[in-house]
């Protein structure tokens, strides 16, 4: 049975809490409500309100540009009348001028429950830009697609900070954008004059197809549900030089290289005994990225029982095999990445260098995921007071 949630939108849309105020979004096209309707048309119609400006995060307000680290530029929208400034363009964070005539920023953005998804620290920069120009900000809930109560990883270390990883928390954090929001702005020193509208009805261990909500991809390459819960983990594949299946229409779900055999390569995946999870041999061709018009060999991961299933331990389990089958031809990408320009891109994704020195001394991924145990404990209590739902 699908649960009834009002989203914080909702709750915060159906006040008159923003009577007579101009208001600044962050969003891009997947911050819509029940009936597809986006909050700016939301916004725009509700009396009382002015839309003052629009703020997209990386792939643009309309996530119309496909490829990650593409610069999106500022525009205007014809049809509200009001600017359109890119927060992954020059500038990651509003500058003052993007921000004069606004009275209030609310975010609407939909999170997918990892790390290095940048839009959190989109948020996080908009909190940072307005704590020093002291403006107000408001934070609409969303659920976390992937659940919320799983938490897996190890913690980024201190110097590994790059706009995939800002703070010190665990690849999965089982968080939702709001509670993300007051952790970040107490525990981080950002300081802002925040307010998180949750949601109602929302409950941790819901995944996105138990929650009635429609699914519209939050990024071009987050298709669907499948691609989120294995996204936590398959997004190491960022750093190497194995296709994350970009250029398929099964992104992060089908990885594989050109000098793999299919059928071996899941055969000996299987036989790992990872729980919740087969690996079905494919082959496939991407359209563009890595590896594109070439036919590779590999697998596509298929999730039998949540619960049981671990992306992250799945993930590296899944390196770890491809760098076995051939240890000559296995890579890892090289700077520059996310605007690193030195430190390993795989270093940056993990949060340090320590998991890739494991993979390359040959730890065994039951000790590597024992390794991540402390800091899974410690970000389980660092995240409880922030907690919103049961």
């Amino acid at each position: 049975m699908l649960a009834t949630i009002r989203l914080g939108s909702d709750l915060l849309l159906s006040s008159t809490r923003l009577k007579g105020v101009r208001v600044g979004v962050v969003c891009n096209h997947a911050s819509i409500d029940r009936g597809f309707r986006h909050v700016i048309d939301r916004v725009a119609a509700a009396p009382g309100i002015e839309l003052a400006a629009i703020f997209g995060p990386q792939h643009g307000f309309r996530s119309d540009v496909q490829d990650n680290m593409v610069e999106t530029p500022h525009r205007d929208d014809a049809r509200r009348r009001v600017p359109v400034y890119s927060l992954y363009s020059e500038t990651r964070e509003p500058t003052a001028e993007m921000l004069r005539g606004i009275d209030v920023l609310l975010i609407d953005l939909q999170d997918i429950g990892a790390r290095i998804y940048t839009y959190i620290y989109t948020m996080a920069n908009c909190l940072r830009a307005a704590a020093r120009h002291q403006l107000p900000v408001i934070v609409c809930d969303r659920p976390n697609p992937i659940g919320g109560t799983a938490v897996e990883g190890a913690r980024l270390q201190r110097g590994w900070e790059s706009f995939v990883g800002l703070f010190p928390i665990p690849m999965r954090h089982g968080m939702t954008i709001g509670e993300l929001a007051q952790l970040f702005n107490k525990e981080f020193g950002i300081s802002a004059a925040l307010e998180v509208i949750p949601m109602e009805g929302w409950t941790r261990a819901a995944y996105a197809d138990s929650t009635g909500l429609p699914w519209v991809m939050p990024s071009p390459n987050m298709p669907t549900l499948d691609t989120a819960i294995v996204y936590p983990g398959t997004v190491l594949f960022e750093g190497t030089m194995l296709s994350e299946g970009r250029g398929t229409t099964r992104p992060f779900e089908l990885v594989g290289a050109p000098w793999i055999d299919a059928e071996r390569f899941a055969g000996e995946m299987n036989a790992v005994g990872l729980e919740g999870v087969h690996f079905r041999p494919a082959g496939f061709e991407p359209t563009f990225q890595k590896h594109a018009k070439q036919p590779c060999g590999g697998c596509q991961i298929h999730v039998t029982d949540r619960d049981a299933f671990t992306p992250v331990k799945t993930g590296v389990a899944l390196i770890e095999m491809f760098r076995r089958f051939d240890p000559a031809r296995f890579e890892w990408r090289q700077p520059p990445y996310e605007y690193e320009r030195e430190k390993m891109p795989i270093d940056i994704l993990a949060g340090s260098e320590t998991l890739r020195q494991q993979i390359e001394r040959g730890v065994p991924v039951e000790d590597i995921a024992a390794s991540w145990r402390e800091d899974e404990e410690e970000f389980r209590r660092l995240r409880q007071p922030y907690l919103l739902y049961a």
